[in-house]
């Protein structure tokens, strides 16, 4: 099932390994946060309460990014990638130089505007350009590309405290994309889907083209995004907190050094990357529904054993939760791709990814909220995970099925 990819053109592997290193740079950023927590909680003097409500904070960037994903469907995908590069490259650097909390926040607030716009507009040029039975297959194969992000900040931080400056080199790093600026403006060309939408769209005014993905997104498959947006915000609401206490849970409750947890991260770390390959060669053969309810199911299970459980139990849970989420981001952003139409695709996916964020910024005030009460952020975690039936209930009753289909038949304009 994994041993072979299915047959590509040369124009498709080229462009998977641009939006791929692309990827890989900003997941980079994304992730230090979660690893060097407790490091930048110490340097910034950040009471253990108000760790919530930073992570909230910065996960707020998302709405800006959502009008980025807007632009996109009206300028073109390509030249709003090219600017997320950049913002997100100038952005991580300039984090290692925050003096405070607030600084922080706001820089990294900022970053993950570029950042999550990046993403998200990365899989709608992949599903705009790869073949109805390849396309999730390529989707989970650059999810795969951008985990690598993850794995190099891991190994950087391994060394986190023997670095000058400590975890602040960190984000300094953050700069190496712009070295490749070029490479990716030689690289990055439109897709033949926007172009020929650009071409056949109506000749009206800038002010009102600029509106239509606005219109099309009400007037278009309505339904649609309710369900989807309703299926991802239980998801949103836990994940993304049990993972960014993941490797404070290590150091500061189990004692694990940041080398061990780095090895930790670098030995299993490699189902991230193969849950986004399996996730789309298995919903190409068997359905993105079945995949979807499945990886969930797996994913509340690891998180809740993570949490409460000790010894053994803690290292092949840490590695069944990488495994289930990258399955459910990579599914949830396909279908974000695949259920609109071009008009409005780009919109959409910024949408899904807003409310997401969203739902994982109150997700992390709550669990803030809860830390009290609970008496520690493990037992707050495992509360908020009640929520989480409701979403593969949606996904098997509300949302259909994209796989094998082209994208003009599963939503044609309108």
């Amino acid at each position: 099932m994994l041993r072979r990819a299915p047959p590509l053109t040369s124009d498709q592997w080229h462009l998977l390994g641009v939006v791929g290193t692309a990827g890989l740079f900003a997941n980079y950023g994304m992730s230090l946060l979660g690893l060097a927590l407790p490091q930048i909680q110490a340097g910034l003097h950040i009471a253990e309460g108000n760790v919530g409500a930073l992570t909230a904070i910065v996960r707020l960037g998302v709405i800006p990014a959502f009008l980025i994903s807007v632009l996109a469907d009206h300028f073109g995908r390509r030249v709003l990638l090219l600017a997320t590069i950049v913002g997100f490259t100038v952005l991580t650097f300039a984090t290692a130089f925050a003096r405070d909390a607030v600084q922080f926040a706001a820089a990294q607030l900022v970053a993950r505007v570029f950042i999550d716009a990046e993403v998200m507009l990365s899989v709608v040029v992949i599903a705009e350009e790869f073949d109805a039975n390849i396309r999730g297959w390529g989707i989970g194969l650059l999810g795969a590309l951008c985990t690598f992000g993850h794995g190099v900040a891991a190994l950087v931080f391994a060394v986190v405290n023997h670095l000058p400056f400590g975890w602040r080199a960190l984000y300094v790093l953050g700069i190496l994309p712009l070295f490749l600026l070029g490479w990716f403006r030689r690289s990055l060309v439109e897709t033949r889907r926007f172009e020929r939408h650009r071409d056949a769209r109506q000749r009206v005014s800038h002010w009102s083209a600029g509106l239509q993905p606005f219109r099309n997104l009400v007037r278009m498959y309505p339904s649609r995004m309710l369900a989807l947006c309703a299926a991802l915000l239980p998801i949103s609401f836990t994940v993304e907190t049990a993972m960014l206490f993941v490797s404070k849970s290590l150091q500061d409750v189990r004692g694990y050094s940041p080398a061990y947890v780095a090895a930790l991260l670098l030995t299993l770390g490699v189902l991230a990357p193969l849950g986004n390959v399996l996730a789309g060669r298995l919903a190409d053969q068997f359905g993105r529904k079945i995949v979807i309810i499945v990886a969930l199911v797996l994913n509340a299970l690891s998180i809740a054993v993570f949490y409460n459980g000790s010894g053994v139990w803690v290292p092949p849970m840490f590695g069944l939760m990488l495994l289930s989420l990258t399955m459910i981001l990579v599914l949830f952003a396909a279908l974000a791709s695949e259920l609109f139409p071009t008009s409005y695709r780009s919109t959409a996916s910024g949408v899904r990814w807003m409310m997401g964020a969203l739902s994982a910024a109150l997700g992390l005030w709550v669990e803030g909220w809860l830390y009290g009460p609970a008496g520690s952020h493990a037992r707050a975690i495992t509360w908020m995970l009640v929520v989480t039936p409701i979403a593969p209930l949606i996904v098997a009753v509300y949302l259909p099925e994209t796989a094998n289909r082209e994208l003009e038949n599963i939503a044609p304009e309108k």
